[in-house]
């Protein structure tokens, strides 16, 4: 690791541009490419691909000691064995964890404090597996050898510890999925308009204690 981050940040910008391209793109407090200098979001990325470069060569010191050390600038702790397609865009940085077998797929955006951790100490795959086109909330945590599908949104503070198909929205502790066929997600990061089944239930019961109480008082006005 280089004594100057700043340089090295430059130096990964011109080598990965198309993560640069993603953070500019889906970011809209990013005015311009000198604007990438101060993202931290950008700079986990940057430094777990090289991170990650070095470790598919056999490289495995130097690859822990610049996540270590991207952990330390970023506040980010992205494995350097996961496997990360492209277009990966994380807004903001502090609190994400993504575990060493985690494998997430193209055009993906995850916020600040999300965590695909494992459920496991055994060796083996325990982490993880994210389609395309998936957004997760901040604060949302993934655990175990799971797979979320393509176009899947995860609500914030969301617990998800089992499969979510294709073209869902999946919200709650636990996580409860929610039908919607063809979500539009990736570019698209608002997630504030999820569905909310517990607020729904509440709603149903609400609703059905007041036919209970208007059932009453009319036979009460019958007696």
């Amino acid at each position: 690791m280089t004594d100057d981050p700043g340089s090295l940040i430059a130096f990964l910008s011109k080598k990965y541009p198309d993560d640069v391209r993603t953070a500019i793109d889906r970011d809209p407090a990013l005015t311009s490419e000198d604007d990438t200098r101060f993202h931290a979001g950008l700079h986990a990325v940057l430094l777990y691909r090289e991170s990650n470069e070095l470790w598919t060569k056999g490289e495995y010191s130097k690859a822990r000691e610049l996540n270590y050390e991207s952990h330390k600038i970023t506040a980010a702790d992205i494995h350097p064995a996961a496997v990360i397609g492209k277009n990966f865009f994380i807004d903001h940085a502090t609190g994400v964890v993504i575990g060493e077998t985690s494998v997430i797929g193209d055009n993906v955006s995850i916020f600040q404090g999300v965590t695909l951790g494992g459920v496991s100490s055994e060796k083996g795959k325990r982490h993880p597996t994210i389609g395309d086109r998936v957004v997760i909330g901040a604060n949302a945590t993934v655990l175990g050898n799971i797979r979320i599908g393509n176009n899947v949104r995860v609500g914030a503070n969301s617990v998800v510890l089992k499969d979510v198909p294709d073209n869902s929205t999946v919200v709650g502790v636990p996580g409860k999925i929610v039908k919607k066929g063809g979500v539009r997600v990736g570019n698209d990061l608002a997630h504030d308009d999820l569905p909310d089944p517990v607020r729904d239930a509440l709603a149903s019961i609400e609703s059905e204690i007041m036919k209970l109480k208007k059932e009453i008082a009319s036979l009460k006005e019958k007696r």
